[in-house]
Parts: C-alpha cells; structure tokens; sequence
C-alpha cells in the first residue's frame, strides 16, 4: 500500500482522536508531510517505540500504541499460559492516554493489566514488573526527547528491558495486524470492573521506597549534616519519589523549582528536559545563586536519570555523567570497606563509552570493571547471571556516562531516586569534611589523570535520514590510520564482533551492536554509534591528557577532524 493509499485509509476511517482527522486534514495535497507520517512504520525494538506525536504510521497515537501492543499481547499469550502486565506513565503529552490504551488492549486479550493510578518513574515500574510477578511491562515516556515526542519502553519478566530475541518476536507478530482491524480492544470502566485492569496500591509504591532506602551506604548521615538541596524533576516524573527519599534519609531542606516543579508535558521551560543540557537546569540554577545550597539535583521526564551542580568558587558547576560516576564510585567503594560491608570480588559494571577512569578508581580498591554496550539493560543482565549463580551482592554499583546509576538489584534499569539518595549521602559526607563535590573530583583528577569525556551528536532527519546513517558507519569501517595524527592502534567493530589491531583480528564477545570504536596514540578513544532512541549518530570522545588545558585542546581538534570524516 502506498503512502497516499494509507494516507486515504486514514482519513477515510472513523477515528476516535478528533485530533487526528483534523491534523490529517490539514496536510491533504502535501506530498512531503503525508510521506514522512506514512511512509514507514514506528520501529519496535529493545527500546520498545518511540517517535513525534501524530496521525500515521510514523508517529505516536493511539491506533500506533495499539497495534504495537496487540503485537506484544500475541506474543505474551504464545510464550505463557497466563500474563500479566505492569504499566506506567510519565508526565508527557498522551502519556496517561498511551497507558490505558495499553491497559485495555492487553485487558481484551485475556492478559490483566496492573497500572499505575498516578505517574510514576521508569524504576518504579521495573520494580512493579517483579514484584507482582509479571511477565511484561510497559513504560509510557520519551525519557529526556523534546515534548514532541512520546512512546513506551518495553520489559521483560527479569525488569529489564526487552532482549532482542524477545523484540524481534513481538516485531514479527505487528507485521501481522491491521492496525485498524486486527486490534482487540477492552472498554476501560469495564476491564477495571472485572479485575482485568487492577490499580497499583500506595503499598508497592512504599516498597520500592523501601527497596531504594536499603540501598544507603551510610544510614543517618545526612540527619545531621545541615544540607540544602535545590530539586527539579524537569516537570517530570521524579518529585513524589525523589522528595520522598530525600525525607527518608534525613534532607529537609530541599527547595524545588516552581516552574519546573509541576508535571507538564509541554516543557515550557526547558525545551530539551535534558539534565545533561545546561539550559534545561537554568532555572534551576538561577535558584541556586539565591538559596545557595550544597547540591542541584535535576531529574529528567521518567525520572530515571539525574544530573547535578554544586558550588565551586562562587558559582556552580554542572558535572558529568562521568564525572557523578567515578565519584560515587570512589565514595561507595571507599566506604564499604570502611564500614566491613564490602563483598568478595566486588563488581562495577559500565557501558564502553563510560569513562575509562574508572579502571584506575577500580584497581585502588580492587573492583572488577565489568564492560557491557551501551543501553543500561545490559547492566541489568549482568545483575541477573550474578543473581543466578548466588553472587548477587557481588554488584555493588554501575552507572552509564548519560546519568544512570544504580547502586543495587532491586530493580534492572538505572534509578535517578536512587541516584539522588547516594548523590545526597555522599555530599553530605564530604560537607562534613569540609569539601565540595567539586573539591574531591579535583583531588581525584590529581590522582589519576586528566580523564575529559565528551560527545558530540549529529541529526539525520526523515525518510533519508536512515540511509545517511548507514552510509556514515560503513565508511567509518574503512578506518583511517590517523586521526589529527594520532595513530590508531586498533579498531572495535561491535556489529561484527572483531577487534583489529596491528597483531591481527580478535574476536569480541558482546552481543552484536552497531557500534565502531578507535583507540589512539596516548590512551584515547572514539567511539560512534547510531542512537537508539532519535534519528542521530552519537560520536563519543575519551581524552587523557596532562591537564585540563591539553585535554580541551586535543578534543577540539578531534570534533573538528571527526566532524569532517563523517562529512557534516
């Protein structure tokens, strides 16, 4: 069928959303605009759906959702002999919407559907997955992507994130279904009436609380520590479980962001509700230089990651995902042993493009650095085989250089309400030795090297965009033999699972990803892969000079060459 025959089929049939019908009235003659909401389906993959809000194929509604999930519920109800299901919702435009859409689809197809009554972070609901013994979940967000944007994460049992196996079986049984007719779907009111559709209770939200709480490393320090704290959830998901948290722990003077305090899927403060981005914590760092407090705390739309600031030299610095990393690292480490509690052959996990500091934090203290591919559900397979083998307290924290963290097995994807807990806790061990956040990160940079981890990321947008990916990463393949003359020493190609070197080829064992990564002269590496979630390449840069100054400098010339290579 071609796109304006789909485009006609659409807006021809009785849809429900007045919404649509008129959006697709609007572009009636429009060849480019019907093309680019039909030409293609929204993919479904490990990271479950996502896309721009709309009438079409392309795009986030409800007929999208639904057929999506019809998918998910045929492959439920052939894998198992009875399911059930786990649903949240973040604050974003549709969310609650996509949720129960989701809820009575799977209602209508003998899988009951347990939802959250309010909207929740994204490890709420890998918690509610196992807690209630579920065999899927759904999380409906678009995590930190502009208000634009909706979609859903997809689990499995295990809380984490769909494997591919399980993705490419549920894709198979979409291609089946009209998105139209082939969809069962359950009236709401009724489902819930029947017990098909069951609320979530206050008492699971209090046991993932309880199961973040567990998680402290030091139990009472910030009682009495005197800590100020500045919250924003991005007027997303995280103010409920963060603010209640931080009250559990002893922080009561936490301001929040007004503006950005509320849910509103519109963002209309921060148009990229990013906390890696500076603008989107603007807000929150204007309140900073009124209230000055200890810490910024910034949680994104599906509070799963979390990004601060803290005062250095009379201003406040915004730190790395990296840079969070090593220091809890450091700090979790450090007082494990001193407290007795630390595990025989303790284990950090970390993505490959995660700073590589953290191999000499490890070797300090004797940790295993475990190096998974980048997506945090890998860290949470690494979390299960140790579950498996009875050596789960061998985890003792891992974390991801785009703001993920997790110091514990309660849940399979990264947790910014745990985040902001040990974020809390170590500040306010440090405050009482009368250091800064910024104070240690210096004093760990003196001791281990300049480490400078940054990313550039470059957008291929609409139907050509795929194809212009594609393009880039097999002519990266063609590897050039210096990069703003440095050598490189070796090449990783994740997707073929070959490591090359001047010695020969080696295999890497790591589940295939499309993923090219260079190892240069001087302890530095690129790495560049095409994103999951948005139509951009991501290239990441690892830098190790001898100061600040030549680290800066040496990643300014490689962004410029890298930029060039891969002709933008």
């Amino acid at each position: 069928m071609t796109e304006k025959m789909q485009y006609d089929r659409w807006l021809a049939y009785p849809l429900e959303d007045a919404a649509l019908k008129t959006e697709l009235e609007s572009i009636a003659g429009k060849e480019e605009e019907i093309f680019d909401r039909f030409y293609t389906e929204l993919a479904f993959g490990t990271a479950g759906l996502r896309g721009v809000l709309g009438a079409g194929t392309n795009r986030m509604n409800i007929y999208t959702v639904r057929k999506a999930t019809q998918g998910m519920a045929d492959y439920l109800n052939e894998k198992y002999p009875e399911s059930a299901i786990a649903i949240a919702y973040d604050s974003r435009i549709n969310s609650r919407l996509f949720a129960e859409e989701t809820a009575k689809v799977m209602a209508a197809n003998g899988i009951t559907a347990y939802l959250y009554k309010e909207l929740m972070p994204t490890p709420a609901l890998s918690f509610a997955v196992r807690d209630l013994g579920c065999q899927a979940g759904v999380m409906v967000t678009a995590s930190h992507n502009p208000a634009k944007y909706n979609g859903y994460k997809a689990y499995g049992p295990d809380g984490c994130q769909m494997t591919d196996e399980a993705a490419n079986a549920v894709l198979e049984k979409i291609g089946h279904i009209d998105i139209f007719d082939g969809v069962k779907v359950a009236d709401f009111d009724k489902a819930l009436e029947e017990g098909k559709i069951v609320y979530i209770q206050q008492d699971l939200i209090d046991r993932y609380l309880d199961a973040v709480y567990a998680q402290s490393i030091r139990k009472g320090i910030c009682a009495d520590s005197g800590m100020k704290v500045v919250y924003t959830p991005l007027n997303g998901a995280g103010n409920m479980c963060v603010r209640a948290i931080l009250d559990k722990i002893g922080v009561k003077d936490v301001i929040p962001v007004k503006e950005q305090e509320m849910p509103d899927g519109n963002f209309p403060t921060c148009p990229y509700p990013n906390p890696e981005i500076r603008e989107a914590l603007q807000k929150g760092l204007d309140l900073c230089e009124i209230e000055k407090p200890d810490l910024l705390l910034a949680t994104d739309p599906d509070s799963d990651r979390v990004g601060i600031a803290v005062p250095h030299n009379g201003e406040y610095l915004l730190l790395t995902g990296n840079e969070v990393g090593v220091l809890l690292t450091d700090y979790i480490a450090k007082s494990r042993i001193e407290l007795g509690t630390m595990p025989k052959d303790p284990i950090v996990v970390k993505t490959i493009v995660t700073t590589s500091m953290i191999d000499r934090v490890a070797e300090t203290y004797g940790l295993n650095v475990v190096n998974i591919l980048t997506g945090f559900k890998y860290i949470g397979e690494q979390i299960l085989r140790l579950e498996e083998k009875g050596e789960q307290e061998r985890y003792i924290f891992g974390f991801e250089e785009s703001y993920g963290y997790l110091s514990g097995g309660y849940v399979r994807d990264k947790d910014a309400v745990n985040g902001s807990m040990l974020i809390c806790e170590m500040a306010a061990y440090y405050r009482k030795e009368g250091k800064t956040l910024a104070d240690v990160l210096f004093e760990l940079y003196e001791k281990y090297g300049m480490h400078l981890n940054t990313q550039a990321s470059f957008t291929c947008e609409g139907a050509s965009g795929m194809e212009q990916m594609k393009g880039i990463m097999a002519d990266l393949r063609n590897a050039p033999e210096a990069i703003c003359g440095k050598k490189v020493l070796w090449v990783s190609d994740y997707l073929a699972s070959t490591k090359t070197t001047a010695e020969g080829v080696s295999e890497i064992n790591l589940p295939k990803s499309n993923v090219v990564e260079f190892g240069l002269e001087g302890d530095n590496v690129i790495v560049v892969r095409p994103s999951g979630t948005e139509p951009k390449i991501k290239v990441y840069f690892m830098i190790k000079g001898k100061d600040r100054a030549e680290a800066e400098a040496m990643e300014k010339e490689f962004r410029a060459e890298m930029t060039k290579l891969m002709g933008f």
